[in-house]
């Protein structure tokens, strides 16, 4: 057993700078330098499940587990928006107005630069707001809830989308 003389304050220090376990500990490869690793090994041994470690902290935290039902919505907009483009493409080559200004700017080119767009854009939003599913916007609203707002908006454009072409086709058939 070894002597570890006191501190200026009168404490012992069992592992200051010339210790054999601060020594030992400064000798591993900083883990902090595997990225994929910790990427993979966080995928599968998650240890992030809530925000905040105390109720008073108020800063931002990344999690690594995010419960089903997230995945579950943001796949459901996901594959929702690709519908979506599809029969924006199918409407427009029948004569249909893009009404969204943003999109318009895109559609009227190439139609894979428009599908691209919109799918680039489309899961940015979505994976931010997965990251984000715990706080809430405004300090009123979910981010959750509004994931569902969104997944429910895309029913109804799709829904609405299909009775177009409905009209449409009846038009012909007539």
């Amino acid at each position: 057993m070894s002597f570890v003389p006191p501190s200026p304050d009168g404490f012992a220090a069992p592992h200051g700078e010339g210790s054999p376990a601060a020594r030992d500990r400064r000798s591993r490869p900083d883990r902090r330098r595997r990225i994929w690793w910790s990427l993979l090994y966080g995928s599968i041994r998650p240890r992030r499940r809530r925000p905040a470690r105390r109720l008073t902290d108020g800063r931002f935290h990344v999690l690594d587990w995010h419960a089903t039902h997230l995945w579950a919505v943001s796949v459901s907009i996901l594959i929702l928006s690709v519908v979506d483009a599809f029969l924006t493409l199918r409407l427009l080559s029948m004569g249909a107005v893009e009404v969204n200004p943003f999109m318009a700017l895109f559609v009227g080119g190439n139609a894979a630069v428009f599908a691209s767009l919109k799918m680039a854009i489309t899961g940015v939003c979505v994976a931010l707001m997965v990251l984000l599913a715990g706080y809430r916007f405004m300090r009123v609203l979910r981010v959750e809830v509004i994931l569902y707002c969104i997944l429910l908006a895309y029913l109804l454009l799709i829904r609405h989308e299909v009775g177009m072409l409905r009209q449409i086709a009846d038009a012909y058939i007539l």
